[in-house]
């Protein structure tokens, strides 16, 4: 099928853990102006619609899409919240296109969450009112569990999963924007302090400030702004259980609907052959493992080899996270998804640098809030060459 909607621009701004003078307004406009430039955009005549990505609970603003339009050159122009990560924006934004409603739309999610002092009790919102949130579950408990059932069910080790921050906090070393690049050993990760059996504390992505803004337009639109557009060919999302009692303890089920949706559109077959790179969520390192076993890209009996033959690595046959993921370049929350997405456009683009990855022509970018709730998107992407143009 021929694809009907790009990518044409990205911009970012902040990626740190701290950004101290800078307000998630000034976040958003440099994020906003350096995609307007690279889609060659003016926002305020030729975008149709914008596209926030944001929850009240963590801007601590009540309806918080009334404060986005100036930053971001909306001003009286139609603009839209959605209370999830960037994907689902990202997912928005093509059925805009698709619909015929509108030829360009702008997508932006970020992150301040250093204003943020009150995270534990805001993650408790997302528990079951009536018989999880009394008991005062902390978030990091619940991927504790969930990675001891996981490492249960497909017999991997502790070893495994810290191989995962290893490596990707290395692969942050050649990324500039990334907040936690190290050069670790996985005798590091281990030695690091516990924080929840049987997670550790570098197996945990630390927080990060920062915004991304993509901008997407129709086929006929995105081959006038540019050469080299990066095709979506597909988006699906999905949630699972809200409640810890009726979820499948380790295992990703909103991955894998999410998976066979987006799939689907992109007419993609046989994903372990066809897809040439992947950014998975990572926030803690374990789950990056379990969602490649959901996006069908590996399964679990071989997970173990992949890692231990350097198969995801950026030189492998499945490169995985080669930016540094979540553990490398910082958790971004709402942010996380455009995150993923940001890095496989660099690589379709050939625009990576030290990271990039040779022959690189479709990539999955996948987002979850996973943990304590449960909800993923996923999404394909293909430069002209993967989309058969």
């Amino acid at each position: 099928m021929e694809p009907r909607v790009a990518v044409v621009g990205v911009g970012h701004a902040g990626f740190a853990p701290v950004t101290a003078g800078v307000s998630y307004k000034e976040l958003m406009f440099e994020a906003a102006q350096r995609a307007y430039h690279d889609a060659g955009v003016d926002p305020r005549t030729e975008v149709d619609s914008f596209v926030c990505c944001s929850e009240d609970l963590l801007e601590g603003t009540s309806i918080f899409d009334e404060y986005v339009p100036d930053q971001l050159g909306a001003m009286q122009r139609p603009v839209q919240t959605v209370a999830a990560d960037g994907l689902f924006g990202v997912a928005t934004g093509m059925m805009l296109i698709g619909s015929g409603l509108a030829s360009i739309v702008a997508v932006e999610a970020h992150s301040k969450v250093s204003d943020v002092r009150t995270l534990g009790a805001i993650e408790a919102f997302a528990l079951d009112p009536v018989l999880n949130r009394p008991l005062r579950f902390p978030t990091h408990a619940v991927a504790g569990l969930d990675m001891n059932a996981f490492l249960e069910r497909t017999g991997l080790t502790e070893e495994h999963c810290a191989m995962v921050a290893a490596k990707n906090r290395s692969n942050a070393l050649d990324n500039p924007r990334a907040a936690y690049p190290a050069a670790l050993a996985v005798d590091d990760v281990d030695d690091s302090a516990p924080v929840a059996w049987p997670l550790r504390e570098l197996e945990v992505a630390g927080r990060a400030d920062g915004c991304v803004v993509v901008v997407l337009a129709a086929a006929e639109r995105a081959r006038e702004l540019t050469e080299g557009p990066v095709w979506l060919l597909g988006a699906g999302w999905a949630s699972g259980s809200p409640s810890l009692e009726s979820r499948t303890w380790g295992e990703t089920e909103p991955v894998t609907t999410a998976a066979e949706s987006a799939y689907r559109q992109a007419e993609i077959t046989d994903p372990q052959e066809e897809i040439d790179l992947a950014e998975v969520d990572d926030t803690y390192a374990y789950k990056e493992l379990q969602h490649l076993e959901a996006l069908g890209l590996v399964d679990a009996a071989g997970l173990a080899q992949l890692l231990e033959e350097g198969e995801l690595e950026p030189g492998g046959d499945l490169p995985v996270n080669v930016s540094g993921g979540s553990l490398g370049q910082g958790n971004l929350f709402e942010a996380n998804g455009l995150v993923r997405l940001l890095e496989c456009v660099e690589q379709l683009r050939d625009e990576a640098g030290e990271r990039q990855v040779d022959e690189a022509y479709v990539a999955v970018a996948q987002s979850a809030r996973a943990v304590p709730s449960t909800s993923a998107a996923v999404v394909v992407l293909a430069n002209d060459e993967g989309a058969g143009g």
